[in-house]
């Protein structure tokens, strides 16, 4: 593989298929509490290709009127967020080298035809504290690049189990999914790719 951007470490394979499948029931009773809905994008209103919940004391929202942000509650059903499953909170403890907890799991499901554009995780008031990202489900080609959006970029392919963290000078990379490859896991009966992406979000009190 080509070298990763300085911060950014891919660990393939880090999640077992029964670590996977404990997660994905976890996720999925989650997600019956707080369904996943399709998020828009500022000022424009357009649907992104991929639908989303969260899990945690916070979660990650846009829509067309109030932008990119953080709330407690579900923008639907205004519900709060379902907890961190036990094992997310194990595997930030084991790669975060950041002694304090996360405080949202952002949930995307990329179905065959969603895809990400190349964008930075900066709504967070602590950028210590590094982005956790787990792939469950169908493969994909995940892009990383610098800091900067013109810096150059590599590609590789994310597998079901495989986690990446932004930490460090990699902490704010740039970085998107080009696309899905379907029918390359087993792991949902019906297809498709769950992103799980850890954060911590506000500075710990002192």
């Amino acid at each position: 593989m080509t070298d990763l951007p300085k911060g950014v470490r891919h660990l393939p394979g880090y999640l077992s298929p029964e670590a996977q499948l404990d997660l994905l029931s976890g996720i999925r009773a989650a997600v019956q509490a707080a369904p996943l809905y399709v998020p828009a994008m500022p000022r424009t209103g357009k649907e992104m290709s991929v639908r989303m919940t969260n899990c945690g004391s916070l979660g990650w929202v846009t829509d067309k009127e109030r932008g990119y942000r953080y709330q407690p509650t579900h923008p639907v059903t205004g519900e709060p967020w379902q907890p961190i499953p036990h094992a997310l909170l194990d595997l930030w403890q084991e790669v975060a080298g950041y002694p304090h907890p996360p405080e949202a799991c952002l949930v995307n499901f990329y179905a065959a035809e969603a895809k990400m554009g190349l964008h930075q995780d900066r709504d967070e008031s602590d950028f210590d504290a590094p982005v956790v990202s787990v792939s469950l489900g169908d493969d994909c080609l995940f892009r990383v690049g610098g800091t900067q959006r013109g810096d150059a970029t590599v590609s590789f392919r994310l597998k079901s189990g495989d986690v990446v963290v932004l930490g460090g000078e990699g902490r704010l990379s740039f970085h998107g999914v080009d696309r899905i490859y379907p029918k390359t896991s087993t792991l949902m009966s019906n297809g498709g790719r769950i992103n799980l992406t850890l954060r911590r979000v506000t500075i710990p009190a002192a």
